[in-house]
């Protein structure tokens, strides 16, 4: 049963509330200035007792340092390259600012204040990215009836502007392909397949189905530090893709030449082509080599590649759940997010057919002045 008691302490009388737990464990809470505050207290327990939102003040005590630790250790199903940016950000930034305090002591002001300061020397990504680690690990000390909401939900953040896209006409993609000598071929397949880099380089001879002109996209290198990583593809799912017959004599040569099935389609077959290096790699210089010919010509990435191939299917007549499949999205919403822009002549279209409908059935357009 619950009670309130009278006490001293530096010559004032105080209040002291006893109460049970939810498990029927006796606790209480001291320091109350007069028996109303106490009653109010006591009310609120009985209150969220019955309603089942109880929160034991002991649970609210655990730090941020050891829930972080266990929230880490459950997100090995993330993919090793997306794993190890949110471990940086445990470590550079959640963990020293935050380690060693209580969830229980963490207030919506205190987080908006942290996020305030690291938008002002952060990119909005990166701001996002370590805002988002402390607030996972606050959600799951909700579940956990550590605290009755997350206060990091809510907070002002910053908002990541738009990265501009390139996207290459068929001439600057062939000058590129001719800029890039032993690679013309990566350079056309990432061109015209709008195969992510890691996806490319992945490709073994038994992923090319010369007489389909198909490329089954089964697995995904990703170089995270220094060591190359191989598993699914992005969004965990395998894919064909069509390539184009320009391609296809020099794909079908790649497949003759292989010792194996296993062997890899690019680079040396054994070994996964790397990422180049984005200052002086072999593809920065094909791009400025294409610029010493086209002064008109863009700087444009391998990942910029897969761009040019969205935008050079929706131009030969694609529509969006083909592009959709081509790049592997999860759905057609994501692929018209991402290249809202290129459809922007299918609006025109659309305006163009409605009013070839309406003329068809030859529908009054005078407005009567009566």
């Amino acid at each position: 049963m619950a009670t309130i008691e009278a006490y001293s302490a530096g010559g004032r009388t105080l209040y002291r509330v006893r109460y049970r737990t939810p498990d029927r464990k006796q606790t209480s809470k001291r320091g109350f200035k007069t028996k109303r505050d106490a009653r109010e207290f006591l009310h609120s327990i009985e209150s969220s007792k019955s309603q089942g939102t109880f929160i034991d003040a002991a649970d609210s005590k655990a730090l941020v340092a050891a829930l972080g630790a266990d929230w880490l250790a459950g997100q090995s199903h993330l993919k090793p390259s997306s794993l190890r940016p949110v471990e940086s950000a445990w470590r550079l930034y959640v963990e020293p600012r935050w380690g060693r305090r209580s969830v229980g002591s963490i207030r919506h002001s205190d987080v908006q204040a942290w996020v305030s300061e690291l938008t002002a020397g952060l990119s909005a990504t990166s701001v996002l990215r370590i805002y988002g680690v402390l607030a996972g690990i606050l959600d799951v000390a909700v579940k956990d009836r550590r605290l009755q909401s997350n206060p990091a939900r809510g907070v002002n953040l910053p908002r990541k502007s738009a990265a501009g896209k390139t996207y290459l006409t068929h001439e600057q993609a062939a000058l590129l392909a001719r800029c890039a000598g032993q690679h013309a071929l990566l350079v056309d397949v990432l061109a015209y397949t709008g195969l992510r880099w890691g996806e490319a380089t992945a490709l073994r001879v038994r992923d090319i189905d010369v007489v389909r002109r198909r490329l089954n996209v089964t697995e995904n290198a990703v170089m995270v530090g220094s060591k190359i990583h191989v598993g699914t593809p992005k969004t965990h799912e395998s894919r064909w893709v069509p390539y184009p017959a320009f391609v296809a004599d020099r794909l079908q040569s790649i497949v003759a030449s292989r010792p194996s099935l296993d062997s890899l389609a690019f680079g040396d077959g054994f070994d996964h082509l790397r990422l180049p290096n984005s200052r002086d790699g072999w593809f920065a210089a094909a791009v400025k080599r294409a610029q010493a010919e086209d002064p008109t010509f863009p700087r444009v990435t391998p990942h910029g590649l897969r761009h040019t191939a969205a935008s050079l299917a929706v131009s030969a007549g694609a529509n969006v759940k083909a592009v959709q499949r081509m790049l592997g999205h999860a759905s057609a919403a994501m692929t018209l997010d991402v290249y809202i822009d290129l459809f922007d002549d299918d609006l025109n279209a659309v305006a163009d057919a409605l009013d070839q409908a309406r003329s068809k059935v030859n529908v009054s357009t005078e407005v009567s002045t009566d």
